[in-house]
């Protein structure tokens, strides 16, 4: 070991392996749209037939709503895309899904509300700036959805671009363990906020704080005469199960407690299964396999748990892009269950403490808590200085967020300043949303019949 033993690069040394990339893909050359020949009805139509067949009408229905809701549920078709385009080649953690709706609030295990990430069902390593450029086209697809002038969505997008290259510079220029416990706590950063944005935040925090877990009971289930707790059945949204998954829930909860804390499985021994039910969630997500699972103790506390599928991410999928082996290895022992679970770990700052993954003979699932002071902000609700305000927050989360990779300060020196690469991104946000509206209407003419029937 002593005679072979060598410190981690430096940071200097990383940058200038950042410094140095920009021979291999010019900054500029992150404005290009990919030459390839695409075939996006085809990508959703493979999805689809992954998919309950009951749901994918529910699924085309939510998709054709607004060009930004056609946005939210195609992941795969921008991770196509950006596989044929040139990339940067500095890989990182990435949430593979980072548009402005998966940004919100939730209760750390302190209990206080932070803002960060909220999605990870794509979640794997890929090149740094398709997280941005994810984010940026939602900024600009959600800024037209919302009636914004052309000056007000470029500002947003250049300002959220400039503010990740100023957070990259920043979080690079502490140590790892600092970066670790960088997090954004919701009272701290009030004071950073205009009157608007305050007024915002407000309204979310006071939206989040009411969705708990005891109020979804409440709302979803009722106890019959012997105290059980069971669900209220409001199809498509919540209906029965098929008697063999009740039969298994079981065995899939005894799954779960083995690949949690050992304080969160100690925790569980208090409860037991009352009741199960098939749950339909998100816009793009429907019709993958979803559940409610409703846990009582002895003295009529509840606990909701949520177990949701988990796909093969759409940066490999669709991206195309090799995983490092340890994340690899994981999901061929534990399934992609395990890598949402561990890259969400990775990339929220505080994660809920009752993250679990576990799978069945068909899928492979991950489970969190349901409502636990979730919630989120609508970006169309939002005034122009308060919607800019949010956009540069979504990217100081998600350089917070790709921070926690070593290859950080690479991405700090290819990035510079951010000027260059802001002017590529928000090119390349341009003719993405007009890209992303041709396909919207081409779906939504090839499927008219969930149209008439709306």
């Amino acid at each position: 070991m002593d005679s072979d033993w060598a410190p981690p690069a430096s940071r200097t040394t990383l940058r200038e392996r950042g410094v140095a990339a920009r021979k291999r893909t010019p900054r500029r050359s992150l404005a290009e749209q990919p030459e390839a020949a695409r075939d996006p009805l085809g990508i959703l139509e493979a999805q689809n037939r992954a998919r309950q067949p009951d749901l994918v009408p529910l699924r085309v229905e939510r998709m054709s709503a607004s060009p930004f809701a056609f946005y939210r549920g195609t992941a795969a078709l921008m991770a196509a895309d950006l596989a044929d385009a040139p990339h940067s080649g500095i890989l990182v953690a990435s949430c593979g899904d980072a548009h402005v709706s998966n940004f919100g609030f939730y209760a750390s295990p302190q209990r206080s509300l932070v803002f960060d990430l909220n999605d990870f069902d794509e979640a794997a390593w890929a090149p740094w700036e398709w997280d941005v450029k994810r984010l940026v086209a939602s900024i600009v697809i959600g800024g037209h959805a919302s009636g914004r002038s052309d000056a007000v969505i470029d500002r947003a997008a250049l300002s959220a671009v400039t503010a990740y290259a100023r957070g990259i510079a920043r979080t690079t220029a502490l140590s790892p363990t600092k970066r670790y416990f960088a997090h954004f706590d919701v009272e701290s950063t009030r004071g950073l906020l205009d009157k608007a944005a305050q007024k915002a935040i407000r309204r979310a925090v006071a939206q989040a704080q009411r969705r708990t877990g005891e109020r979804a009971v409440n709302r979803l289930t009722e106890a019959d005469a012997d105290g059980r707790r069971r669900f209220r059945h409001q199809a498509p949204t919540t209906s029965p199960l098929h008697e063999e998954l009740r039969d298994g829930v079981h065995d899939l909860v005894e799954q779960y407690r083995r690949t949690a804390s050992p304080d969160v499985a100690l925790l569980f021994e208090h409860y037991t299964v009352s009741d199960v039910a098939r749950r339909v969630v998100g816009v793009g997500s429907v019709g993958t396999h979803c559940y409610l699972v409703l846990f009582q103790d002895g003295e009529d506390g509840t606990l909701l748990m949520q177990p949701k599928q988990a796909s093969r991410s759409v940066l490999v999928e669709y991206g195309g892009i090799t995983q490092p082996p340890a994340l690899q290895r994981l999901i061929d022992e534990h399934g992609e269950g395990a890598r949402v679970v561990s890259m969400q770990r990775i990339l929220q700052a505080l994660s809920d403490p009752f993250l679990g993954h576990l799978r069945s003979p068909n899928a492979d699932y991950y489970a969190r808590q349901f409502h636990d002071m979730k919630g989120s902000i609508e970006v169309e609700d939002l005034d122009d200085g308060p919607f800019i305000t949010y956009a540069q927050a979504c990217a100081a989360v998600v350089a917070r967020a790709h921070s926690q990779s070593v290859t950080a300060s690479e991405v700090a020196g290819y990035l510079g300043g951010g000027r260059s690469v802001a002017t590529a991104i928000l090119e390349w946000a341009r003719r993405y949303a007009e890209v992303s509206l041709s396909d919207y209407e081409s779906f939504r003419a090839a499927h008219s019949w969930a149209q008439a029937g709306s």
